[in-house]
């Protein structure tokens, strides 16, 4: 069976949150959580904290991660992933699991990897949640649409499908990870940045202009992503609240 890695990638700038990776949430860094999410999931060969932060380092090393410090010149966590992949010459996938996502569900990175593993057909996978027509109008929730295959055909900030007429039609949300085949994160971060992924800022959009396949897994549950202090407030609610995090769709 195929090796296989999760990577988090962690730095300190953000327009919005800077140091959110160290933000404090429910007694633990953001940071920790995400990584313990991936410990629970029982399934990754390795698992390793990507950063070019010596703060963020130092606290990894603390809970006890495997930390790779990288160069602080990368644009994106995917490239931060890639300089990482390089040193792992045994291990065939890697998994992108941001780390603002400290409520991503360890069934769901279980469920990811086995499919990936199962099947040779797709270059990328990556995972969506249904959710209700009045948060697909914002735009910092990123949709996704599929082919009847469950195929990505695209992402976007707006609402897709656009429904017309009353029609009934289920808008998907990305949810922040994404599995790579080894081949493919290498040819991905070779390429240069899209039309289209400059218009939507959405990093994703590059594999799908270059004829990458990305399979996406829809499941049963959504999260919250740390983008703002009130985010993390959120976040930190609904885990003392008892039920782990995921939020069920009413």
């Amino acid at each position: 069976m195929s090796r296989v890695a999760a990577i988090i990638p962690a730095r300190w700038g953000s327009t919005r949150f800077p140091g959110k990776a160290l933000h404090g949430i429910a007694g633990k860094p953001l940071i920790q959580h995400v990584w313990q999410r991936c410990l629970e999931a029982n399934i990754f060969d390795r698992i390793i904290v990507a950063t070019d932060d010596m703060r963020i380092m130092e606290t990894a090393f603390q809970f006890g991660a495997e930390v790779a410090l990288t160069s602080p010149e990368h644009t994106s966590g995917t490239d931060r992933i890639a300089e990482v992949a390089k040193k792992l010459k045994r291990t065939s996938i890697f998994f992108n699991v941001q780390g603002d996502e400290p409520l991503i569900d360890p069934r769901l990175l279980r469920k990811l990897v086995k499919k990936f593993q199962q099947s040779e057909k797709s270059d990328l996978i990556t995972a969506a949640c249904p959710i209700h027509p009045k948060e697909a109008s914002n735009e910092h929730t990123v949709k996704v649409v599929t082919d009847r295959s469950g195929n990505a055909l695209f992402f976007s900030r707006s609402p897709i499908p656009f429904v017309r007429n009353g029609a009934e039609a289920q808008h998907l949300k990305h949810l922040g990870v994404y599995g790579f085949r080894r081949k493919a994160l290498f040819e991905f971060v070779r390429l240069k940045p899209s039309p289209l992924e400059s218009a939507e800022q959405l990093e994703q959009l590059r594999a799908l202009e270059n004829g990458m396949t990305i399979r996406v897994v829809v499941s049963e549950t959504n999260t919250i992503d740390v983008n703002t202090p009130e985010d993390a407030r959120a976040v930190e609610q609904q885990i003392l609240g008892g039920n782990g995090g995921a939020r069920h769709l009413s």
